[in-house]
């Protein structure tokens, strides 16, 4: 039986350092003169290993700690992989009779406008928060409100938590829109009254 543990370990590239007569170091010197990237491992019900690799140690906990969840919920199997191309029609299909027509019809026009920005064939698990982050600033760059650009972020969060649950196409904690922030609205420049409307003003007080 395949063990329950969700491990980080480092995952080493590159040449082997070696030392100044050409030798190999030792693996224990190897964490500082050796490139590497933290790889989170874990066992599926089949018995297989998966990995994912990260950057950084913290990013690699992150992950560890959701993925562990799911291990231990049984969970912990590989997501079935669809193009995103095909979640969209199938969302379209599945959402028709659950929410309004306007509604649906804004979560379509969200999705399509994030196709044409990462590519109809690319895979849905493929799509990182660096996608979503560079869309959004697509779309304030076409020179959409900043309240338009916000309901994407909330529309497709929404969407993408679905992937998640109940449809299972991505792990727990993988929507790329999560940690995506809604900007912020420039303050509105003050109104100030013009010269004219100031002394309609002044007179008609004097009259009272």
């Amino acid at each position: 039986m395949a063990t329950e543990k969700v491990g980080i370990y480092r995952k080493y590239h590159g040449k082997i350092p070696t030392d100044r007569k050409g030798k190999p170091l030792p693996k224990n010197e190897w964490p500082r003169k050796r490139a590497f990237r933290w790889a989170v491992r874990w066992f599926a019900s089949d018995g297989k290993r998966y990995s994912k690799s990260f950057k950084t140690r913290k990013e690699a906990e992150r992950f560890t700690e959701s993925k562990q969840s799911d291990v231990r919920n049984g969970k912990a199997d590989p997501p079935p992989k669809i193009t995103f191309k095909d979640f969209v029609a199938e969302h379209e299909k599945v959402m028709r009779d659950q929410v309004a027509p306007a509604t649906l019809s804004d979560q379509i026009r969200a999705l399509r406008m994030l196709m044409a920005h990462v590519g109809n064939n690319i895979r849905l698990q493929n799509i990182s928060p660096r996608h979503a982050e560079s869309f959004i600033a697509a779309r304030l760059a076409s020179g959409v409100k900043v309240g338009t650009a916000n309901k994407d972020i909330r529309t497709l969060k929404r969407i993408f938590n679905l992937a998640i649950e109940p449809r299972g196409y991505l792990p727990t904690a993988d929507n790329p829109f999560a940690k995506i922030k809604e900007r912020k609205s420039a303050p509105k420049p003050p109104r100030y009254v013009s010269m004219e409307e100031f002394q309609k003003v002044f007179t008609a007080s004097h009259r009272l």
